[in-house]
């Protein structure tokens, strides 16, 4: 889930409020110090795109073949029923929690999903944790197979 930060919130009110009307000054803020708030959000929202490396289907398959990445596919189980890339980890996304993996063998994390969505939202979750970059499939598993990769079925 996802918060808006009380100064969004207050700038969007701040936005509504009608002006003085008396000096010609109709945009301005009428809460002082409010550009300075809206620019940190914008500049943290900007430090969250950048902590997300975004891989290709072809990426991906040369860091496999590499052998040192940890696949981690967030998809639901009766999505994941339906084939996975071959050695990856199955954790849903209502159930990845960056602080119960195990990451000391070193090896990259690579996330996936269907589209890429919810491996984004995973991969905002793992970099907030490690404080580190994390890397995920664009477009999941629909462009890996678009891509012609293969896909394991249990």
């Amino acid at each position: 889930m996802r918060f808006v930060p009380l100064s969004l919130a207050l700038f969007a009110l701040a936005a509504c409020a009608p002006g003085d009307g008396g000096d010609g000054d109709k945009g301005a803020s009428p809460l002082p110090g409010m550009e300075l708030a809206v620019a940190q959000t914008e500049r943290d929202s900007e430090a969250v795109e950048a902590a997300i490396i975004d891989l290709t289907a072809a990426q991906l398959r040369e860091k496999i073949a590499s052998g040192d990445v940890r696949l981690i596919d967030v998809r639901r189980d009766d999505e994941t029923a339906q084939g996975v890339i071959p050695g990856a980890e199955h954790i849903a996304l209502d159930s990845f929690d960056p602080a119960t993996l195990d990451l000391s063998d070193g090896r990259e994390v690579v996330i996936y999903c269907r589209s890429g969505r919810r491996s984004r939202i995973a991969a905002e979750r793992l970099a907030a944790h490690t404080g580190e970059p994390a890397t995920h499939l664009e477009g999941g598993i629909l462009a890996w197979q678009e891509a012609g990769g293969p896909i394991a079925h249990d």
